[in-house]
C-alpha cells in the first residue's frame, strides 16, 4: 500500500516536473495536434499505439489533459481539445468500443500482411531472409514507422469505410421509420374521415326517417301539370260472360 502511494506521489512530482518546463508555444502545438486527429481513432487522440492497455490510456490522458486544459492552456481551442481526449479516454476503457476499433485495427494489420505477402513472392531475397530468421524479419519490419504509418492509413480507411456504412444503414432505418410513420398518419385520417362521415349520417337519421314516415302516410304527390296514367279496370270475376250477337249477312 505504501508503495503504491509512493509510486503516485512520485508521478506527481514528475508531471510537475515536466509542466514546468513546457512553453506555451508546446501547449498551442498539442492543442493543434489534437484538432487535426483523424475523428474516428481514439488511439490518435492520445497519441497511443494501437497496442496500448487501458492503464496506458489512463496515465496518457491525465499527461495531455493537463497539457491542454483550459485553465492552463491559453489556446483559443483549448477547451474543444480537452473534450476530444476525454473523450477518446472514455471510448478507450469502454469494453464494447474498445473492442470494435482493436477489431478494425486488426482486420487493416491483416490487410497489409496479405498485401506483403505478394509482394515477398517476387522478391526472392526477402523471401529466403523471412525464413531463415524464422518470422522474426516480418516483426521487426512490423515495427518499423514505415509499416506503422501504412497501419494508420489502412484503418483509417477501413473506420471510414464502417463509419460510411452506418450512416447509409441509419439513414434507410430513418427513411423506413418515416414512410412507417406517414402511412400511420394517412391511417388515421382516413378513420378520421369515416368517423366524421358516420357521425354526419347518425346526425341526419331523424330527419331522414320522418320526410320517410311522411311520405309513406301521403303517399307521392303529383306535381302541378303532370299527369296521372289512366288505372286499369279489373273484371268482377262474379259477373257473368254475356256473349254479344253475331251479325249474319
Amino acid at each position: 500500500m505504501g508503495e503504491a502511494n509512493t509510486s503516485s506521489i512520485d508521478d506527481d512530482l514528475l508531471l510537475k516536473s515536466f509542466y514546468a518546463e513546457v512553453s506555451e508555444v508546446e501547449r498551442d502545438n498539442e492543442v493543434v495536434r489534437i484538432l487535426s486527429c483523424f475523428k474516428l481513432n481514439a488511439f490518435e487522440y492520445l497519441n497511443l499505439p494501437f497496442d496500448s492497455a487501458p492503464e496506458d490510456v489512463k496515465k496518457q490522458y491525465r499527461k495531455l489533459s493537463l497539457l491542454v486544459h483550459p485553465d492552463k492552456c491559453k489556446h483559443p481551442q483549448a477547451k474543444e481539445a480537452f473534450s476530444a481526449l476525454a473523450k477518446a479516454q472514455q471510448l478507450l476503457l469502454d469494453p464494447q468500443e474498445r473492442e470494435y476499433l482493436v477489431n478494425q485495427i486488426n482486420a487493416a494489420r491483416e490487410e497489409l500482411r496479405a498485401k506483403r505477402k505478394k509482394q515477398l513472392k517476387k522478391d526472392t531475397a526477402s523471401k529466403l531472409k523471412s525464413l531463415v530468421d524464422e518470422g522474426k524479419y516480418e516483426q521487426e519490419y512490423e515495427k518499423s514507422a514505415e509499416f506503422q504509418q501504412q497501419l494508420k492509413l489502412k484503418v483509417r480507411e477501413i473506420l471510414t469505410d464502417q463509419e460510411w456504412r452506418r450512416r447509409k444503414m441509419q439513414m434507410r432505418i430513418s427513411e423506413e421509420e418515416g414512410r412507417l410513420k406517414k402511412d400511420e398518419e394517412e391511417t388515421k385520417e382516413m378513420w378520421k374521415r369515416k368517423r366524421e362521415h358516420e357521425e354526419q349520417w347518425e346526425g341526419t337519421r331523424e330527419n331522414r326517417v320522418s320526410s320517410w314516415r311522411d311520405f309513406m302516410k301521403g303517399g307521392k304527390k303529383v306535381k302541378k301539370g303532370e299527369l296521372r296514367p289512366p288505372k286499369l279496370k279489373t273484371e268482377d270475376p262474379n259477373k257473368s260472360y254475356v256473349q254479344r250477337p253475331v251479325k249474319r249477312g
